[in-house]
């Protein structure tokens, strides 16, 4: 007689694995792109041959050109998007990325012709992808570009939930023959168009300076400043302005021979930027309103003020260079297109560098 032999241990089925357990919804992103599908055709042009659910984006060229160049850049809204992340409130984010995009070709003299997006998230919210593209939309007609596609991608390993970056890529058109290149001459006057506040740039310093001490709701919730009718989460979601539209109108009716877009490291080294190696610009204090945001970031750093102007913009957003006899025209042409605008210096003969200087130099 022998004893029966003891029972194996019964091993469990390990659970099959999943891209959903791994942190990315396959669910989520085609919801996303459902969505999100209307408000890119609001944007198309003529020229739009394909439509979105394709491997690329189909664009042909404007009629009228003859030497037709390409003009393209990329940019993002730095870290803006964490003020939207702490307020939940995505829907204007997506015009500050094509702001940055767009407004830095049409200095080129470049009519934004087509624009593709990447958002990037930790795991995807089909609402707040809406948000962002109906944003990325809305920028778009302002600009007068097509939103012709885009990426959405969940890095769950590398962006936590609920943190989103969001990216651009502007590619435009502009006949060779007025393709603007640096300034060569002296003696153009300068116009700054003004910025409501900070656009995309500087946030990182703002951030610090504005945020610390105290929750990001608490202190977003509250006012700017003393006085102020608006809450600083208000103030620091303002969204870009976009040029655009300004631009090739000074371009084409008053006869611009450059433009700057004021972004990181603030007015001079951006006008800079604009110069041949001959002239230099001069750019006076005092010509301008500054928004009282930047006496804000000042005064609570404190943040001195050379720092100040080498960081942000300090409410001039586009700076362009017209001939002297269009500055009134100049002025005009700006206004009606929505923008306030001064004269703010002036192109001198010099080495290619912008200065900063005190009214009456």
């Amino acid at each position: 007689m022998t004893d029966d032999a003891p029972d194996a241990p019964v091993v469990a089925e390990p659970e099959p694995l999943t891209y959903e357990g791994a942190g990315v919804s396959i669910a989520a992103g085609d919801e996303a792109v459902r969505r999100l599908a209307p408000h890119a055709r609001s944007t198309y042009r003529p020229e739009v041959l394909s439509d979105i659910g394709a491997f690329g984006a189909v664009t042909a060229l404007p009629e009228g050109f003859t030497d037709p160049v390409l003009v393209s850049a990329n940019d993002g809204a730095g870290t803006k998007p964490l003020i939207a992340a702490a307020l939940g409130r995505w829907d204007t984010i997506g015009i500050d990325v094509v702001a940055m995009c767009v407004d830095d070709i049409v200095t080129l003299g470049a009519q934004p012709l087509l624009f593709h997006d990447q958002i990037t998230a930790g795991s995807l919210d089909p609402d707040v992808v809406e948000a962002i593209v109906s944003g990325l939309a809305a920028g778009c007609r302002s600009a007068g570009c097509a939103l012709v596609g885009g990426e959405l991608a969940e890095h769950p390993d590398a962006l936590a939930v609920g943190d989103y970056d969001i990216a651009g890529f502007a590619v435009g058109v502009v006949e060779r023959a007025r393709l603007r290149g640096p300034i060569s001459a002296s003696g153009a006057a300068l116009v700054g168009l003004a910025s409501g506040g900070l656009r995309c740039n500087g946030y990182s310093l703002a951030r610090r300076v504005l945020l610390t001490g105290t929750s990001d709701a608490d202190a977003l919730g509250s006012p700017a400043w003393p006085g102020a009718d608006h809450s600083l989460g208000d103030e620091m979601l303002r969204p870009s302005v976009i040029y655009t539209p300004a631009v090739l109108a000074l371009f084409d009716e008053c006869g611009a021979v450059g433009a700057a877009h004021i972004t990181g490291g603030g007015l001079v080294a951006n006008v800079t930027r604009m110069l041949g190696p001959g002239v230099d610009a001069v750019l006076r204090r005092g010509t301008w309103q500054v928004p009282r945001i930047f006496d804000r970031i000042a005064d609570a750093g404190p943040v001195t003020p050379d720092e100040m102007e080498r960081v942000f913009n300090l409410g001039i957003g586009m700076v362009v260079a017209v001939p002297p006899c269009e500055v009134d025209a100049a002025v005009g042409t700006a206004h009606d297109a929505g923008h306030q605008a001064w004269v703010v210096g002036e192109i001198r003969p010099g080495t290619g560098t912008a200065h900063l200087v005190e009214v009456g130099n």
